[in-house]
């Protein structure tokens, strides 16, 4: 079952354990510079407004009512993030793990393959959580991703219309898969630490415009997407569920719901001026995915828009972030890292 609750999406499981619990919730970020230059981590600005599509059914269109699901607002070139939490199992001291599909316009952002029901091990077509806490762009090399970056459908710039052509879908697609119980309470009987997310991370430290929008491949990041640790037969294939989450420009959106947008997202440039921090993420237990040769193909929005004689980057330019707070895990108990000399 799949619920809305406080903007976040919760999939829940109980035919297959009554803890199997996974949210989802939709970042606010910087969109880092897309200049060549390679960044860390930007912060959580606080989530998305998220609302379920047939609350209004009077306002948007029958494709939108046709695939369900919910709704949130992006301006043009702005950028999001995917926040994972699957819930803290008592007893096992352990997170439930879930096998994650994300797809921008049909187009998986890990494989760059177009979507497919049921999980794929052979070019990974996954991420699984809690290993993977969160999900910034497009898998484009090991280590690096394109940050998601909110362009018109129709206008070229979507990872799905780089790959086929066409301005069908836009949007995001979830599919959530989770762990068989008895393999779950075999691989974890015992204590099992869990990751803090970047948000809460955050919180410590202090006119007439078409409605669909896609995502298109932004600037680099660095950020690894972790191969698959356990063995493919380990996951209930045969449960999962899935949800359409349809992304309407922040102009129309009050028109739709009659509620305004949230105000847009300070610049890489203003906010690293400002001395707030970037963070590196770094889990020395994983291997990480090599990355797509489809999408390492992809233009990046500024690329396409050099190519197209537009600007449709607005404040582009380059960052240098000064304070880097690093985030690392998988090392055991009492374990003293050597670090880099």
């Amino acid at each position: 079952m799949i619920e809305l609750k406080s903007d976040q999406l919760v999939f829940t499981f109980p035919e297959v354990h009554p803890q199997a619990k996974l949210s989802i919730s939709f970042q606010r970020t910087l969109r880092i510079p897309d200049d060549d230059n390679t960044y860390p981590l930007p912060p959580g600005l606080g989530e998305f407004p998220l609302r379920h599509v047939d609350d209004f059914a009077e306002s948007v269109s029958a494709q939108w009512l046709k695939r369900g699901g919910v709704m949130l607002p992006m301006y043009q070139s702005e950028a999001m993030w995917l926040n994972f939490d699957s819930e803290f199992v008592d007893g096992h001291d352990a997170a439930y793990p879930f096998a994650i599909k994300i797809a921008a316009g049909k187009q998986c952002a890990v494989s760059g393959q177009a979507w497919q029901n049921g999980l794929r091990r052979e070019s990974q077509d996954y991420l699984v959580v809690p290993e993977q806490p969160w999900l910034d762009g497009f898998v484009v090399e090991k280590g690096l991703i394109r940050q998601f970056v909110a362009m018109p459908l129709g206008s070229g710039y979507s990872a799905e219309e780089q790959i086929t052509g066409n301005a069908e879908y836009g949007g995001l697609q979830i599919a959530v898969c989770p762990m068989k119980r008895d393999v779950f309470e075999r691989r974890f009987p015992k204590r099992r630490e869990v990751g803090r997310s970047r948000s809460i991370i955050m919180s410590e430290l202090h006119c007439k415009v078409a409605p669909d929008m896609g995502l298109a491949p932004g600037g680099m990041m660095r950020q690894e997407v972790y191969d698959d640790p356990y063995d493919f037969t380990d996951w209930q294939t045969a449960v999962s569920s899935r949800c359409f989450v349809h992304l309407c420009n922040s102009m129309v959106w009050q028109s739709i719901t009659n509620s305004p947008p949230p105000h847009p997202a300070p610049t890489a440039k203003s906010y690293s001026q400002a001395g707030l921090p970037w963070f590196e993420y770094y889990d020395d237990s994983k291997s990480a995915l090599n990355g797509s040769g489809v999408l390492a193909q992809l233009q990046s929005i500024a690329q396409k828009s050099a190519a197209k004689g537009e600007v449709v980057l607005p404040e582009n330019a380059t960052a240098t972030p000064e304070k880097i707070v690093e985030y690392r895990t998988g090392l055991r108990q009492g374990q003293v890292r050597e670090g880099n000399f």
